[in-house]
Order: structure tokens, then C-alpha cells, then sequence
């Protein structure tokens, strides 16, 4: 649906050039204000929002120069706790975090359960999509809300959205439209789609023949990957041979556990570029990204982690600045006001990506660019250049509120 408008206009965004600037306009007056009534405020207790995370050992997996960590996301909550506590200085609050971490397969609604019964009304969850739905449903009518800092399933956002579950991480809808709109600029429109046989890689390839249609691309080709490498069948021999026979201009990988992604650029039968989940990847948070003040995120997570922010950090990092926002904003702890606060036109997240965020009213997710990137550089940013949206444009990313399955009253 979007094909016809491609280039046809050139899109300036209205909106601040930098996280930095724009965050330091939008807080000048506020800081003048507090740094005025600070010996006021530093003579009173500080109040407390209190948050939570409850996530699940990650099973042991990925490459032995790329290992992925144990525990993912808590690093990045502790990191904006810190952040909105120094704010917190200034507006008399405090915000604290408690971290439960399960066992993989675990059932989390004891641990889920106890938080509540500590009364906590924020908490963060990493967890799949079924165990977050379980959640959610178990909440009743207790004011809590959920942020989905890990799960993208698209399903979240359609049939099993709720009104009270944020999600921060782009969704598997956003991430194959990011991707549709750089190959749709880049006039590759015939698709060879290879997908695995992991779970999350059939809902990434189910979201990519979404976007296919919606750029007016054509999938010329779906295979299921299922062979298997050893000293008989090796990467060299095997990948030719599967990709003979078609003609395509990129080959779309899906192949969310990296099993064999990886081995296919390179190595096709024809020379065609590689994209999906290896190759040139759409993601929310990548290793390479400095711009907008990003660089700084990085070194500071670094430093305080002792390794890079994976996606799942950057997700658990928005969620607890979001909160911190809300709050300071409302200079108010209570749960109404940060909740309404978030979910209302009004509030603009700065995240290292030039634009300000904020949650779409129809399926609570939160807007955002996303990042093209290879493993050393980034190539790009969706939405790209000449895409418009009558409102926002981050809104052509994912479904818009007229092709939404999620009903919310506000």
C-alpha cells in the first residue's frame, strides 16, 4: 500500500535533530524550576516508585565469540534506575527496583504474585508470549502495568493485547517493515524467503509476507531449512545447492537462534545480498549504533555491565525510563498519574534515536525508528526517506491504528 508513495515526497521530519538537544530544550525550564525549590525538596524524604523485573535464566547458546549473557535486560533496568534516581534528587522521588530471575520454563505467576503482594505496581517482564498473557490475565483488576520488554510477537499487539502491557521492543510486524522499506528503495522486489524451524521463525516470516504484500514485493520463493551441517555436508556444498533454481534479488532469512543464518552470504548460488535475522538485520538496539547520542548509552552501559547492551537491555532500560519520566513530569509517584501520564499524547521519550517516543493509543506499543545494520556498520534508518503517514511516520512501521486486530479503550 505504500509503493506508490515511495520518493514521491520528500519527508522532513519536524522533530528535534538529537536526543541530547531535544531533550535539554524540553528540560530547561523544568531544571530552572527544581534547581529553585531544591533546598526545599532535599530537606523532605523521598518518596519511592517501586518497580520489578521478572525474567528467566536464557538457555546457553550462540557462538563461543558471541555468547549470549545468562540474564538479559536486568543490566539494562539497573542502568535507568540510576538515571531517573539522579533526576530523582531534584524532584524528591526514588525509584527502586526488584529483580526475580526464574529458571528456565518456570511457571512465573508465584514469583509474579509476590511481587504484587509487595506492592509493586510496575513490573518489567522478559518472558515468552504465553507467560506474559498468563500474567496479564492474572493481574484482574489490580492497578499494575506490565512492560514487554522482550516479546515480539505480533500477536501481543493484536488478538492478546491489554490495556495495561506496554511493549518496548519493536514488533516482529515493525521489524519485516523496516526491512520492506529499504528493500522497496532499493528496487528488490522479488524475495527468496528461507525460513527455520525455531517457533519465533515462522511468526518473523509470517510478518515478512505481510510486509511483502504491503510494499507490493513478491515472494518468489519459501523454503523450510532443514539440513544439517557435518564433514559430509558442509555450508559450501549445502547452501548452493538449496538456493539454485530461483530468481530473486535478496534472500530474506528467518532464523531467530541463528542455527544457520549465518552461512548463507557468501555462499547462494547467485550473488544476492542477505537480510532478515543475519546479514542486514532490522533491529530496535544494535552494537553499532552512536548517533543521536547513542555513543554515550553505550560507553555507560559498558562500563557498568562489562559487555555491549543487547536489545532486550534497551527495552528494559525504556520501560524504567518511562516510569522515571512519567514521574518526574507529574512530580507524582502515584499510579494513576504515571499511568495515565505515559499512555496520554503528551509524553515524549527521548531514546537515542533522534525522535521522540511514545506508546501508540491502539496496541500499546511504544513507536520508534528502527536500525538496518550489518555486524560493523549501520546502513540505514526506518522509516526511510520518502515514506509518509499522514500523522506519524513511525506509525508505517508495524499495523497502523486502521489495520490494527487490537481494540483498547483509552
Amino acid at each position: 500500500m505504500f509503493q506508490g508513495l515511495l520518493l514521491a515526497v520528500s519527508v522532513v521530519l519536524l522533530l528535534a535533530p538529537a536526543d541530547g538537544a531535544w531533550a535539554r530544550k524540553r528540560d530547561a525550564s523544568d531544571k530552572t524550576a527544581s534547581a529553585a525549590k531544591a533546598p526545599a525538596q532535599a530537606a523532605q524524604p523521598a518518596v519511592a516508585v517501586k518497580l520489578g523485573f521478572l525474567t528467566a535464566i536464557v538457555p546457553q547458546g550462540g557462538p563461543f565469540f558471541d555468547p549470549v549473557p545468562p540474564v538479559l535486560g536486568v543490566q539494562g533496568a539497573r542502568l535507568a534506575i540510576g538515571d531517573n534516581n539522579t533526576t530523582g534528587q531534584f524532584t524528591g522521588q526514588r525509584f527502586d527496583l526488584t529483580e526475580i530471575v526464574l529458571e528456565a520454563q518456570a511457571d512465573p505467576l508465584p514469583a509474579f504474585d509476590n511481587l504484587l503482594k509487595q506492592g509493586i505496581e510496575h513490573v518489567l517482564v522478559n518472558l515468552p508470549a504465553d507467560q506474559l498473557v498468563a500474567l496479564q490475565r492474572s493481574v484482574g483488576s489490580r492497578p499494575v502495568l506490565l512492560f514487554d520488554v522482550g516479546a515480539r510477537d505480533d500477536r501481543l499487539r493484536a488478538v492478546d493485547c491489554a490495556g495495561n502491557v506496554l511493549h518496548t521492543l519493536p514488533s516482529h510486524a515493525m521489524l519485516a517493515d523496516a526491512l520492506g522499506q529499504y528493500l522497496l528503495q532499493k528496487r528488490w522486489m522479488k524475495w527468496f524467503l528461507v525460513v527455520g524451524a525455531a517457533p519465533g521463525d515462522a511468526l518473523f516470516a509470517t510478518a515478512v509476507e505481510r510486509s511483502a504484500k504491503r510494499f507490493g514485493a513478491k515472494i518468489v520463493a519459501r523454503k523450510p531449512w532443514e539440513h544439517r551441517f557435518d564433514d559430509r555436508r558442509t555450508p559450501a556444498s549445502e547452501v548452493p545447492v538449496f538456493t539454485q533454481g530461483v530468481d530473486y534479488d535478496v534472500l530474506v532469512v528467518a532464523d531467530e537462534e541463528g542455527a544457520f543464518g549465518d552461512e548463507l552470504s557468501y555462499r547462494t548460488w547467485l550473488p544476492r545480498p542477505v537480510v532478515g535475522t543475519q546479514g542486514l538485520v532490522a533491529a530496535g538496539w544494535h552494537p553499532v549504533h552512536e548517533a543521536w547520542g547513542a555513543i554515550q548509552l553505550q560507553h555507560r552501559f559498558r562500563e557498568k555491565a562489562g559487555r555491549g547492551m543487547r536489545e532486550v537491555d534497551y527495552g528494559a532500560w525504556l520501560a524504567v525510563r518511562a516510569i522515571g519520566e512519567a514521574a518526574t513530569r507529574t512530580r507524582s509517584v502515584e499510579f494513576a498519574a504515571i499511568r495515565d501520564y505515559v499512555l496520554s499524547d503528551t509524553f515524549a521519550l527521548a531514546g537515542f534515536k533522534g525522535v521522540p517516543l511514545s506508546f501508540r493509543s491502539w496496541d500499546r506499543q511504544l513507536r520508534q525508528p528502527v536500525l538496518l545494520a550489518q555486524p560493523r556498520a549501520l546502513v540505514a534508518v526506518a522509516p526511510v526517506e520518502g515514506i509518509i503517514h499522514p500523522k506519524n511516520e513511525l506509525d508505517t512501521l508495524g499495523y497502523d491504528e486502521s489495520e490494527s486486530g487490537c481494540r483498547l479503550s483509552r
